[in-house]
């Protein structure tokens, strides 16, 4: 028995240094692979200063510094391992498991930085291909341009002032975005090579930019007259189902029944809602105007509610419920293409109501069929187009308080050659349109040169 204990232990010890062999083993090899892995980066980071710039590299730069130090203690650990004094099974288990842990920790740490400077430093190489599809770009979406003001002027006779405000501006904006693409392109090339690689990146990016929000702005005129149509075919619906309602709710007006003065009331708001709407051929605002009879459609659903047992009143339709859905869709619609197009004055009001409103909308769908649930359809819709119309009216106040006051358009930095800092959202010339594209970025001796 004493036999067969004493030859478990040998071989229990004999598995225990076995591991503790293998752990030494890759502790000596974690500590090659991550002291020649600190040699490539740090040639990886002289290549990337080259094409980057100081800043840009700045967090390779300090991960360096850090992996440095910390390999320095695992190769302290190893010099222990190794020194004239005894060391104990637990001691070498121990620091070899830390200096594995330290390597991989310096190969994840150079893993993360130099992949985040990948992609800019493929940026930097193609930067003749870029700044050459930024060019054909801006000729492409220039030749919109007079298509784009022909349509503006076309909608200004069948749609109010009012609806017009949202796109009216926008061939402009455009035409002033893609002269400043041009000139920051011009500037990118010009410092890649003067071998100020940093300045010419941002010039790039800046470039690109520009066409990209004039490309959205083009976009919204021609969005702008598909939903505006749209929005006219949905408000013919909702006024055929408004009447329909007023004449369902005829009976709850009477004397006597519950809640007649509400519903006499909501009655009244809904017809004097109907009366407002324009007449034909008169200019008008098809989205306020289906918001409008919306608002006090859902008024007289509420009213109506109250004034009938739950179990008696009748579900909405399909059609009804489609209907409620579509002006939410157009509002929706609408409230995005805005605020895309004008990213950079939009505040946080106006981009949370959107994305509550995006996010509700994702549960309508499946609510819109069956019986038991269409009435929660009808709910989310309307409140998804109150949030959507909420979110265009605060984005419209936004753009209205950084846009530059009259029509000072004719030179796309409105500056008249003076030199000096770029008001972001300022009163003067393009400043206020300017400032969303810059974004802040450019360095102060680039700002000279793209408004000399």
């Amino acid at each position: 028995m004493a036999g067969f204990w004493g030859r478990r232990k040998r071989e229990q010890e004999a598995a225990q240094q076995a591991q503790d062999d293998d752990l030494a083993r890759r502790a000596r090899a974690a500590l090659v692979a991550a002291d020649e892995r600190i040699r490539t980066t740090s040639d990886e980071l002289d290549f990337a200063v080259a094409e980057l710039g100081e800043t840009a590299t700045k967090d390779l730069r300090e991960g360096l510094v850090a992996v440095r130090t910390h390999l320095a203690e695992a190769f302290h650990l190893h010099q222990l391992n190794h020194d004239e004094i005894p060391d104990t099974a637990e001691e070498l288990r121990t620091r070899n498991a830390r200096i594995v842990q330290l390597c991989e920790w310096a190969e994840d740490v150079l893993d993360e930085r130099t992949e985040a400077l990948r992609e800019r430093i493929a940026t930097v190489r193609q930067a003749p291909q870029i700044l050459e599809r930024v060019r054909a770009d801006v000729e492409r979406l220039r030749e919109r341009l007079p298509q784009a003001r022909a349509t503006v002027e076309r909608l200004s006779h069948r749609y109010s002032t009012e609806a017009m405000h949202r796109v009216s501006a926008n061939p402009e904006e455009a035409a002033q975005l893609l002269d400043f693409a041009i000139h920051s392109a011009d500037v990118s090339a010009r410092r890649r090579e003067a071998r100020r690689p940093e300045e010419a990146n941002v010039a790039l990016e800046t470039a690109t930019e520009a066409v990209r929000r004039a490309a959205t702005i083009l976009d919204g005129v021609e969005d702008f007259e598909i939903e505006a149509l749209r929005a006219q075919s949905t408000l013919a619906d909702v006024i055929a189902d408004s009447r329909e309602d007023i004449v369902a709710a005829r009976p709850l007006t009477q004397s006597g029944a519950p809640h007649s003065a509400e519903v006499t009331a909501a009655v009244a708001q809904l017809e004097a809602a109907l009366a407002a709407l324009p007449g034909p051929g008169t200019p008008s605002d098809p989205f306020a105007d289906l918001a409008s009879l919306r608002e006090a459609n859902a008024a007289l659903d509420a009213a109506v509610e109250k004034a009938r047992e739950r179990a008696a009143r009748p579900l909405p339709s399909i059609e009804h419920v489609q209907h409620a859905v579509d002006a939410a869709d157009r509002a929706l619609s609408v409230a995005a293409s805005v605020i895309s197009g004008h990213r950079g004055w939009i505040g946080a009001d106006a981009r949370t109501r959107l994305a509550e409103a995006q996010r509700l909308r994702i549960d309508i769908d499946p609510l819109v069929a069956p019986e038991d649930t269409r009435e929660e359809a009808m709910t989310l819709a309307r409140r998804v187009a109150q949030l959507a119309n909420e979110a265009l009216q605060s984005a419209q106040r936004d753009i209205d308080s950084g846009r530059p006051d009259g029509d000072d358009w004719g030179d796309w930095g409105g500056w008249g050659g003076r030199r000096g800092p770029m008001p972001m959202g300022g009163r003067g010339g393009g400043g206020g349109l300017l400032g969303p594209v810059v974004g802040g970025v450019l360095l102060g001796g680039l700002l000279g040169d793209i408004f000399d």
